[in-house]
């Protein structure tokens, strides 16, 4: 039976170069930063954001949290939206860990933050208040469609965040999907930010690790708060291989991903029971909403993995497809004609 799994972008397994580039990949101890195929990951990183430095990392979440420990002291607090992977997703690791109070605003629509909203949430200078120190993005947007933050929105928040005397963090685990949907350089997308990560084994297909990019000394201190997390590896350029190659062979090909998402999105246009949640721009992650008199999304997706084809039951009713570079044209018709079947049949 032919599988199509669709449930995230981070189910991808190395391409065959990756593991050729794994296999011969020179190697020291990180740690003493001692291991070559590291350095000039992050290097490469570093150029690409066009940041002063960057630092690998085992995951996303590592990268989120080592940030914002090293933007915010205890007690401080961090504006973010409701809907953030930071805030939904990440187990609430800067309050448990660091100390550090969220300040959730309602995302909207496309991921953004009112900027209104975000001036109105910093907290005066009173002995009652936590310091407001940090806003926080993420692009793409998870939750948020998949959606992209343009370059005249990071700006915008960025100007406000200089002007409060705040610090901006960017959770762009995926923001070479953003640069490639908006038809610009990551580099322009990061340009606003203080710090910035992301992810090589989303949408860039390799099996580990994350990017923290930024000042030279922040990632200096963002290092120390990796080996407190325990995040400090020793001969890791075996995966810094890989994510050499995601930069260089799986970032030009990212539209193709897109495309995808795209044809699925409008191959379920108009199946009973259905609703496509719309989207601006398109990148990798489409949502489908259920109808109320349709099963929960756990249980249609049951249904579709028993024939092959994977999604992630996202909330009671609603499912997540995630487009990646597994995923052909073939695929998509598969799954459109799947769920087709199953909204069709009896019940």
């Amino acid at each position: 039976m032919r599988e199509v799994d669709l449930r995230s972008d981070t189910v991808t397994r190395p391409t065959d170069s990756m593991r050729r580039a794994m296999a011969a990949a020179e190697v020291g101890d990180d740690v003493m930063r001692e291991d070559p195929t590291v350095r000039r990951l992050e290097e490469m990183a570093a150029a690409r954001l066009d940041k002063p430095a960057a630092l690998f990392v085992p995951s996303g979440t590592m990268a989120n949290l080592a940030s914002l420990l090293t933007h915010c002291p205890r007690g401080a607090e961090v504006i973010l939206g409701d809907q953030a992977h930071i805030f939904y997703y990440e187990q609430g690791g800067a309050a448990a860990l660091g100390g550090i109070h969220p300040r959730p605003l309602p995302n909207r629509p496309d991921g953004t933050l009112d900027p209104a909203d975000i001036e109105a949430a910093v907290r005066p200078q009173d002995v009652h208040f936590p310091r407001t120190r940090l806003i926080a993005l993420e692009n793409t947007h998870n939750r948020c469609n998949g959606a992209p933050l343009s370059p005249d929105y990071l700006r915008q928040v960025g100007a406000l965040k200089d002007r409060l005397g705040l610090r901006l963090h960017v959770d762009g685990a995926r923001i070479f999907n953003a640069a490639a949907a908006l038809g610009v350089s990551p580099a322009e997308l990061a340009a606003p930010a203080d710090s910035v990560t992301f992810c090589l084994s989303k949408g860039l297909g390799a099996p580990a690790g994350s990017l923290i990019c930024g000042s030279r000394d922040f990632v200096e201190e963002a290092r120390r708060m990796r080996k407190v997390l325990g995040g400090g590896m020793r001969q890791v350029g075996v995966l810094a291989a890989a994510g050499i190659v995601a930069l260089t062979e799986m970032v030009p090909r990212l539209a193709e991903d897109h495309a995808r998402a795209g044809q699925l999105a409008a191959g379920l246009e108009g199946l009973p029971g259905i609703r496509v949640v719309p989207a601006a721009l398109r990148t990798n992650i489409v949502y489908l909403d259920i109808a109320p008199e349709g099963p929960p999304a756990a249980e249609l997706a049951a249904a579709l993995a028993a024939r092959g084809v994977k999604m992630l039951a996202a909330s009671p009713r609603r499912l997540r497809a995630v487009t990646h570079h597994h995923i052909s044209a073939a695929d998509i018709d598969h799954t459109v004609a799947a769920l087709d079947r199953l909204q069709r049949a009896p019940h």
